[in-house]
């Protein structure tokens, strides 16, 4: 009898094994917000939704990124706004996080601290200054602006500073099938504006859209304005992210 017990927990094991294996691979798989690169659109302890199946599926799409799938399967491609995750082999296969700026073809220039694509000014509006305290414990003082995209994605960034490492750059040209990314935290963010680390991202790289946050284990005592009671921040679950 004992050994019937066993057989049918490991069949029961084994089969939510499997069925882990395919949600993650062909369906959503979780992740967990590890920097500030990309606040206040996600802060540090978000637990987020990535949904795979907008842009196909490779090698990344599959747990521990095995040599397989190495043509994409059913391909599709980011808008220009999406907030994805992509792996990246030259650092060590690490995930990141990102928003989608340049798309192939376009002419991307960052002068002091302001994005210009194909030559024409990308609009911001100030909306205040924040003050508070990074995830490393650092006091910050931050402007946010709500920055348009063409297409018309509204999306909030900060900004320390126009005259950062990365605030002015020559004009890139996003390669056909390559992406150039950047974080919503324009001066705490390494992203494509650094070709000697990130540079542009190719398509094959690509893991899935960035569509909301499940849970959080944001620190509330940062001092955001964000719903927080008994120090369980409310306001970061199931949040669409824009």
């Amino acid at each position: 009898m004992m050994i019937e017990h066993v057989k049918a927990f490991v069949k029961d094991l084994l089969g939510l094994a499997v069925f882990y294996l395919i949600f993650t691979t062909f369906g959503y798989a979780s992740f967990h917000i590890p920097s500030g690169s990309m606040e206040p659109t996600l802060e540090v302890g978000d637990r987020i939704f990535v949904s795979k199946f907008p842009f196909g599926y490779n090698r990344f799409s599959v747990p521990f990124d095995p040599p397989i799938f190495e043509t994409r399967v059913l391909d599709g491609a980011p808008e220009r706004g999406d907030v994805v995750v992509f792996t990246l082999p030259h650092r060590d296969y690490t995930d990141f996080i990102k928003r989608v700026v340049g798309l192939p073809g376009d002419r991307i220039r960052l002068q002091e601290g302001r994005v210009y694509i194909n030559g024409t000014l990308v609009p911001r509006t100030y909306v205040r200054d924040v003050d508070y305290t990074n995830y490393s414990g650092y006091p910050l003082r931050v402007k946010e602006y709500i920055e348009e995209l063409p297409g018309g994605v509204k999306h909030r960034i900060y900004e320390r500073t126009d005259r950062g490492r990365l605030d002015n750059t020559p004009a890139y040209v996003v390669p056909e099938g390559h992406y150039f990314m950047m974080g919503d935290n324009r001066d705490g963010s390494s992203d494509s504006r650094d070709m000697h680390d990130m540079g542009f991202v190719p398509h094959a790289s690509l893991v899935g859209r960035a569509d909301v946050t499940t849970f959080s284990l944001y620190d509330c005592d940062q001092g955001k304005e964000i719903d927080c009671a008994f120090g369980i921040p409310y306001g970061r679950f199931f949040t669409a992210i824009r």
